[in-house]
């Protein structure tokens, strides 16, 4: 069984030498966002999460919803495992797939057949389940003998393909998905679409972020809104998607919560 169980989590990074003027190009380099504290140290601390509570079951599949630097990318990593709590408690049951970069961990001078296997073992699966899948991931990324060949070799869609038919070949117990998977050319997305609802109802729990609301209509049963950290509203897409639309036309962004020093 699947489960996620955040209990008052807070993630803060810390940014030494660093003037004021040049902060914000740092805080854009590290890739999070969150509200930015003055410390009584000679550094300032950009808090990227806050108090976040959150308890998911196999069946639930959550939407991730916010701007961009509210905190949606630095949650996933949480859930990951890329990134440690700086405050909180995870507890995570079953395998989690983290799929931010379908083709990361794959070998650019490797053949695609030896991808199969070292992308499959990056995402944790098995040699005795590559193996088994072996055969419908070469039948599906459609590659003909080019499957026997370096990919730095393959054109940008080739490459897709490979690594969409190899990271939606598993069943994980927790998928994280940042934005949707990408399929590649118009004559492949038809295949990719059977496939990837097919990936998706094998998947325990589901936890996506994105800026596409119909996908997330079509995709999650519940949603959370996120801005500079911290949890606004539980909900429907709808709900939370209507509210996110609502505070942005009513402020043009919102206002990050005040916070006192480290």
């Amino acid at each position: 069984m699947a489960e996620i169980n955040l209990k008052s989590i807070a993630v803060e990074f810390p940014i030494y030498d660093v003037t004021r003027q040049s902060l914000r190009h740092e805080i854009i380099r590290i890739g999070t966002g969150g509200v930015i504290r003055q410390s009584d140290r000679d550094f300032v601390v950009v808090r990227a999460l806050e108090d976040i509570s959150l308890h998911l079951t196999d069946g639930d599949r959550l939407a991730l919803i916010g701007h961009n630097g509210a905190g949606k990318t630095t949650l996933l990593r949480i859930l990951a495992g890329i990134f440690e709590p700086t405050r909180g408690e995870v507890t995570i049951e079953g395998r989690v797939a983290p799929l931010f970069d379908i083709t990361l961990g794959m070998d650019r001078e490797a053949t695609g057949f030896e991808n199969i296997r070292v992308r499959g073992l990056f995402l944790g699966m098995r040699p005795e389940q590559i193996e088994a899948h072996t055969e419908e991931i070469v039948e599906f990324s459609d590659l003909g003998d080019y499957i026997h060949v370096p990919i730095r070799t393959y054109s940008a869609g080739m490459l897709v393909r490979l690594a969409f038919a190899i990271s939606t070949a598993m069943s994980p117990d927790i998928l994280l998905l940042d934005e949707m998977i990408s399929a590649g050319d118009a004559n492949f997305i038809e295949r990719a679409q059977a496939r990837l609802s097919n990936f998706l109802n094998r998947t325990g729990i589901l936890v996506v972020a994105s800026h596409a609301p119909d996908v997330l209509r079509d995709l999650c049963n519940k949603a959370i809104l996120l801005e500079h950290g911290r949890v606004m509203g539980t909900g429907s897409v709808d709900e939370m998607w209507d509210l996110y639309r609502e505070i942005s036309a009513n402020s043009g962004a919102i206002k990050a919560p005040t916070s006192g020093a480290a």
